[in-house]
């Protein structure tokens, strides 16, 4: 294992919900973010996984950033998110967190992803973060970043590329009109590697991707002194399923820009 043990945060991140979505619908665990977002007064870590879908920036053009023919002949979805930056792919191979509190004094910032940092570090897996609050592993991005600071709430999220389809992902986010739409928000491309393939090249060998989950929750259980996971409530989940058919599945959100 890695000696660097960074268990000093700048929050106390101990005092949060850990919950797990039971669903893989990207609408539903965009919804589902957002519905936390609204309970002002508990703050929450949130991690899933999506089925196969390109997650765009709240300022993003879906034209300037998705070859809109392709995600429709392999049915990839595409939704907005409430959040700024830009364009990620998702599918199964894909972890997601998003660590949703009151916002103090000053944003978190960075500060965030100093759990997800050792953990990795836990797992011999030696990432770094980047300018743009990214995780880079190796010379290569395995993990974007997002936050919306919103009414005394703020937001952050990422991915953690794990065993994603990285001919998917380069295909669905890339578009021949990246320049069309001059007001959007631009992503900013960057090589990518999986986290199993890095694995694989120091040992040999990786887990599979439901297991590297499993251990990865279990670790971030454990650093954060929680004592489990919890998963929603079906009377939350029957109101994030409203928000996400009002929003989240209505192509004036998705295609707005």
């Amino acid at each position: 294992m890695l000696n660097e043990k960074r268990t000093v945060f700048i929050v106390n991140f101990a005092v949060m919900k850990i919950i797990v979505s039971t669903s893989t619908t990207s609408a539903f665990n965009l919804a589902a973010e957002e519905y936390l977002f609204s309970k002002m007064g508990e703050d929450y870590l949130f991690l899933y996984l999506n089925d196969q879908s390109v997650i765009i920036g709240s300022n993003q053009a879906v034209l300037n950033e998705v070859d809109i023919d392709f995600c429709i002949d392999n049915n990839i979805r595409i939704i907005r998110r409430m959040s700024g930056g830009g364009a990620v792919y998702h599918d199964r191979g894909n972890f997601n967190y998003a660590f949703i509190r009151d916002k103090r004094d000053a944003p978190l910032s960075a500060a965030f992803l100093e759990p997800i940092v050792n953990v990795l570090h836990r797992m011999d897996i030696p990432v770094t973060i980047g300018k743009r609050k990214d995780l880079w592993l190796d010379g290569y991005k395995i993990s974007g970043t997002a936050s919306h600071i919103s009414r005394g709430r703020e937001l952050h999220h990422g991915t953690l590329l794990y065993d994603t389809n990285l001919q998917m992902l380069q295909k669905a986010l890339t578009s021949d009109n990246r320049n069309r739409i001059k007001k959007a928000t631009a992503s900013v491309p960057s090589p990518v590697i999986n986290i199993r393939t890095y694995l694989s090249s120091m040992s040999g060998d990786a887990p599979d991707t439901q297991l590297f989950f499993d251990l990865f929750s279990r670790e971030l259980l454990n650093l954060l002194g929680s004592e489990e996971l919890t998963v929603l409530h079906p009377s939350e989940i029957a109101e994030i399923e409203v928000l996400q058919t009002s929003k989240y599945i209505q192509r004036n959100w998705n295609y707005r820009m």
